[in-house]
């Protein structure tokens, strides 16, 4: 029987299925009372989600629901609660209507909710939140759950942001390891020191990798692997290093990298692990 298993692993790897074994897996360590943190966010670091279990993953290592699923319908309708008080004070004060763009909407929720709010606020700037919306919204149906999960997400992304210097610094030491020829020609070129690495990582590569690959990332972001975003540049610029390698100043650079958002087919080398 093993053997069978094994040989079944095996072959639906090979023809690029989801392994039977980890959704399994995954479903028996959802159904513990209370679910385990650690082992969830292990699993999410260690493998690809099933769609199928991603929103109640994420919503869980997100702290959108709790531990005891018994108590989930309680605590989604207080979220649901806090959700409309939001969205309806908004519509009072004419701030968003039915026209305005959903995730300046969501952003908009936010900024009251953390009374950063103030007249004339301009939503349409570019900012994390609003990103991390836009592919939440691509992705699942529920704006409630959708809101509080960006939530989530800013949070790791206001980590990435405090540490910004060290994530820098280390993005230059693991290309010059991984690939001394990028990194001696992205430093020759002055590129190296000026790139938005903060736009990239503090928005979770939103708006630079298609919706599939950014999803995959996001699991390991759920599993607390926020370092993550380091190998996943490199990994772009790997996988793009013919054409990198002609760019000779940033602009070049970034008109490259974003040919890469518009390919529904774009694969990263390799799967990133921290």
């Amino acid at each position: 029987m093993a053997d069978e298993r094994n040989f079944r692993s095996t072959y639906y790897e090979k023809v690029g299925c989801r392994s039977v074994e980890e959704r399994k897996s995954l479903e028996i360590l959802l159904k513990d009372k209370p679910l385990n943190v650690l082992k969830l966010k292990q699993f999410c670091i260690r493998f690809t989600v099933p769609n199928i279990h991603r929103s109640v993953l994420w919503n869980f290592l997100l702290g959108v629901t709790p531990a005891y699923t018994d108590s989930c319908k309680y605590v989604m309708t207080q979220r649901e609660a806090v959700y409309d008080d939001l969205l309806r004070a908004l519509q009072v004060m004419r701030i968003v209507d039915d026209k305005t763009p959903k995730p300046r909407v969501l952003y908009a929720m936010w900024l009251l909710e953390t009374k950063q709010l103030c007249l004339g606020y301009d939503l349409n700037q570019e900012c994390h939140f609003s990103n991390i919306t836009e592919v939440l919204l691509q992705s699942f149906d529920n704006d409630i759950e959708i809101y509080w999960m960006a939530k989530g997400f800013h949070e790791y992304s206001q980590e990435i942001i405090e540490e910004m210097g060290k994530l820098s610094d280390l993005t230059g030491t693991i290309l010059e390891k991984e690939d001394n020829g990028l990194y001696i020609h992205l430093k020759s070129c002055d590129i190296l020191p000026v790139l938005p690495l903060e736009k990239w990582y503090g928005s979770f590569f939103a708006g630079v990798l298609p919706e599939l690959a950014i999803i995959r990332i996001w699991d390991k972001i759920c599993g607390g692997s926020i370092k993550i975003v380091i190998f996943v540049l490199i990994e772009i610029l790997r996988t793009l290093r013919r054409r990198v390698l002609r760019c000779v100043d940033l602009k070049s650079l970034l008109e490259c990298i974003e040919t890469v958002s518009s390919n529904s087919n774009f694969n990263l080398a390799r799967r990133p692990t921290e």
